[in-house]
């Protein structure tokens, strides 16, 4: 079970090196992301995108053009085409968004014939460790889905379950999160909530614990759950918590790095291959962290 962010890196060292390919690698940051990861041994790099360009960005990290694979493709809806097709021959282990529209990218890596599509929604995941208790906590979604169904809430919760039991969570704890933690009929995303901790009771949300609604505190703190009076499996010990839509989750993740200075890696799930999709505003030691945890749930 990976219980710490660091201990990703160790974990990843221990295994076969995963094959990152990235579309559009043409920018600084980006290279220097790909010197650390090789000089720490997390993976290996295919580079998809104008050739000229990408071979001086090396020269001026000291890295040696020819230690790379490296295919020349100007056109970047082209180049993540190419990026995606390498992923799904098998050539690559995870798809990586460089310095291209994330609508282009997002366009080939969703294309129903040749993306990495699996039917399931795809929604993101910020990994962090725990402000309470120990091991690791989720939160999604904080990048993707704008305001989700009650059926694409079901979808974002199985695509953490799948990501927290690659980790050694096997029943994870899910929080339903809405403002309160009773269901009042004004406030729909409570009535989700509910629904959803049914659904799992009776089966149709499986391998996990899912209880709510549930206020922030009362999802995080045993204290807090407690002092509300507060039951369940679930309260106050939540490994994955669930949103209700993009206005919620995208400031909670900021959060959690600017206000609260917490370590945090990123994933997106519901596609066939693990996917690494960045901020230029994330810490360097986000990007790795990223990088160790999608080579880590590599398959």
């Amino acid at each position: 079970m990976i219980e710490c962010l660091d201990d990703l890196f160790g974990a990843v060292k221990k295994r076969d090196k995963k094959r990152i390919v990235i579309a559009v690698p043409e920018e600084a940051g980006i290279i220097k992301l790909v010197k650390q990861s090789l000089a720490d041994g997390l993976a290996e790099f295919i580079l998809v995108g104008n050739a000229e360009q990408i071979a001086d960005l090396l020269k001026a990290e000291g890295l040696d053009k020819w230690s790379l694979s490296i295919h020349d493709q100007r056109d970047h809806r082209l180049a993540a085409e190419t990026a995606v097709s390498l992923v799904v021959a098998g050539q690559a282990d995870v798809l990586m968004k460089g310095e291209l529209h994330t609508a282009t990218f997002l366009k080939a890596l969703l294309d129903k014939e040749k993306g990495l599509r699996t039917g399931n929604l795809v929604s993101q995941i910020t990994l962090y460790e725990k402000v309470e208790g120990e091991g690791l906590q989720m939160l999604t979604d904080c990048a993707m889905n704008i305001n989700p169904s009650l059926d694409e809430k079901r979808q974002i919760i199985e695509n953490a379950v799948l990501l927290a039991r690659k980790l050694g969570y096997q029943k994870p704890r899910v929080a339903v999160l809405a403002a309160i933690e009773l269901v009042n009929p004004a406030m729909p995303d409570t009535l989700d909530a509910a629904i959803l901790s049914k659904m799992a009771d009776r089966g149709q949300i499986k391998n996990a614990l899912v209880d709510g609604p549930f206020a922030l505190d009362n999802a995080i703190s045993v204290q807090a759950a407690r002092q509300k009076k507060i039951g369940g499996e679930v309260a106050g010990r939540a490994d994955i918590i669930l949103v209700p839509n993009l206005q919620v989750g995208n400031p909670l993740h900021k959060a959690l790095t600017f206000l609260a200075g917490k370590k945090i890696a990123a994933a997106i799930m519901g596609t066939t291959a693990p996917i690494v999709m960045l901020s230029r505003a994330d810490s360097t030691e986000t990007k790795l962290l990223s990088v160790a945890l999608a080579t880590y749930i590599s398959d």
